[in-house]
């Protein structure tokens, strides 16, 4: 419920606070006052949009805020969600600077404007002549059948199990599409893999298969040299060790004579030990040394094999060979794994399509079932409203598949004459047809649920004399079970008014304000003698003024 409205600096408006209470409040006031202006100012803490050009003072910021009482809108669920601090009370803040830039707040902390709007259309509707254009949208209409047979909530989980469906429609779709490029590549991805699979890649192979071919290639030259070194250290007359040996000898035979050459002797014999393996190695060498033709094909076959798959994978290494091997065995893996989520996918919506087609028929049995009683109860009500020959009826046929509102489709169809057949409200009902007849399902609704705070204006549009006195009872009415305003013209509204605000302008030097005030008893009367005969106060006005205030 609307408590409390300021507003600062906004077009004709210097600055007014407002205070509204529960039940049905009527706000009056000659063309021009500025009534629209209201509306605009609480569209703002609504989460309508706004620009510079709504500043009364082009130095100063506007500033509008409301006071809400939200205890029995269930709203703590949200605020938790967006980290928002909870209370009974909620105060909605709107500040637009001369720049025309704008700032949102939530009981003072800063929010985005769709959040703002989302609060707020919990907590204010405003109905009005372009409102009406929504009365003819099928999801409207079901909204409101909705709510009339009591399933808001039994619609809203449906809602919430059609979004899980949508969601893993749109995974498998995904997914399909990447399966079937997977597969388009799959043949040639398996056809690397293998070939790269039974080319049996090691690390480092590379660098020893080009060694090998080094020692094959040279196989003839390196086993001569080998094989002369050999000679000279060890096998040939005159060679290296017997020069040794007589070395040793020579030394030995006169170490007697001096202490130092018994040294000579240990190091002459420590070299030929070290010469003598040096030679046995280089033999073992020479022998591992062979000219083989057969092996230097292979090796030379092995290595063009390697730069092959190098050149064709653009990598210089095998070892970038392997990785790319492994990269492509992860692809198809995927692409395996792809089709198993694929088959889970299905089954779940496969589930969750029944259990929606189990609760869309319950939900579709629920609004069938209303549809009489309903037709019924906005017939009385048109007629209470002057419409007396008025016809309404729903027309409803099946989607042919699953929707977010279900497997139906509505549509309200209308004659407000004798003998012309019902059709759809955008082409058989006039301006204020259909706000008599939006004003008739919001009354209806109003009785089966809580509704927010609602505005009319412009309610009155097109009725007059016992009509007016009509919407007057009905906007009673709905007070009694929610927060009413309405912006009207009529007197026999604004008599039904639990509480009367009278929207006035003044001229001045510095240009005009508008003002707002709250009625007493005695002003009331006066205004409304003042809306039944053009300002002009006449006893007979105020005695009128009297009935119908006290009516």
């Amino acid at each position: 419920m609307l408590i409390k409205l300021s507003i600062k600096n906004y077009i004709l408006i210097h600055e007014l606070e407002i205070d509204f209470s529960g039940g049905f409040s009527v706000i009056t006031g000659e063309t021009g006052a500025g009534k629209s202006i209201l509306l605009g100012a609480l569209g703002l803490i609504l989460g309508q949009r706004a620009d510079a050009g709504i500043l009364l003072d082009k130095s100063q910021k506007c500033v509008v805020e409301g006071l809400f009482k939200i205890k029995e809108y269930n709203l703590a669920s949200l605020f938790a969600l967006h980290e928002l601090d909870y209370d009974d009370f909620v105060i909605l803040r709107r500040e637009i600077n001369q720049g025309g830039k704008s700032r949102a707040f939530i009981n003072d902390t800063p929010v985005n404007l769709a959040l703002l709007k989302d609060i707020g259309d919990r907590l204010v509707n405003i109905h009005s002549q372009n409102s009406i254009t929504t009365l003819n949208d099928s999801n409207f209409q079901l909204a409101v059948i909705d709510s009339y047979a009591g399933m808001t909530a039994l619609v809203n989980d449906y809602r919430v199990d059609y979004a899980r469906l949508t969601g893993i429609k749109n995974q498998l779709d995904i997914l399909r599409q990447s399966e079937a490029k997977a597969a388009a590549e799959r043949d040639y991805h398996q056809f690397l893999l293998d070939e790269l699979d039974n080319a049996n890649l090691k690390p480092g192979e590379f660098q020893e298969l080009e060694d090998q071919l080094t020692m094959l290639t040279h196989a003839g030259e390196i086993k001569s040299n080998l094989f002369h070194a050999c000679q000279v250290i060890s096998g040939s007359e005159g060679n290296i060790l017997e020069l040794l040996t007589g070395a040793i000898h020579s030394i030995k035979s006169v170490e007697r004579y001096r202490n130092d050459f018994k040294v000579l002797v240990e190091r002459l014999n420590s070299n030929y030990i070290d010469i003598k393996d040096l030679a046995t190695d280089i033999s073992d060498i020479e022998e591992q040394v062979f000219i083989d033709p057969v092996s230097l094909d292979l090796v030379t076959q092995r290595l063009d094999h390697l730069n092959r798959l190098m050149k064709k994978h653009q990598v210089s290494t095998v070892e970038a060979l392997i990785e790319i091997r492994e990269r492509i065995g992860e692809t198809i893996n995927k692409a395996v794994d792809m089709e198993n989520q694929i088959n889970r996918l299905e089954s779940d919506w496969s589930k969750l399509e029944k259990t929606l087609q189990v609760k869309a028929g319950t939900i579709s049995a629920g609004r069938r079932k209303v549809f009489p009683k309903f037709e019924k109860e906005i017939t009385g009500l048109l007629s209470q409203l002057g419409i007396s020959m008025a016809r309404f009826s729903i027309e409803c046929t099946a989607t042919g598949g699953l929707t977010r509102e279900g497997t139906d489709k509505v549509r309200f169809l209308f004659s407000a004459n004798r003998g012309i057949e019902v059709r759809e409200l955008s082409h058989a009902a006039s301006g204020g047809e259909q706000s008599r007849l939006m004003l008739s399902i919001k009354s209806m609704i109003s009785q089966k649920n809580l509704l927010p705070t609602i505005v009319f204006d412009e309610i009155d549009n097109g009725v007059s004399g016992e009509v007016a006195g009509k919407v007057g009872s009905i906007l009673k009415h709905m007070g009694n079970k929610m927060q009413v305003i309405a912006i009207t013209h009529l007197p026999q509204i604004a008599g039904k008014g639990e509480h009367h605000f009278l929207v006035y302008k003044t001229e001045h030097k510095q240009g005009t304000t508008t003002y707002i005030k709250q009625l007493s008893e005695k002003e009331r009367v006066v205004e409304i003698a003042k809306m039944l005969s053009n300002d002009i106060i006449t006893d007979s006005a105020v005695q009128t003024a009297n009935e119908l205030l006290n009516h």
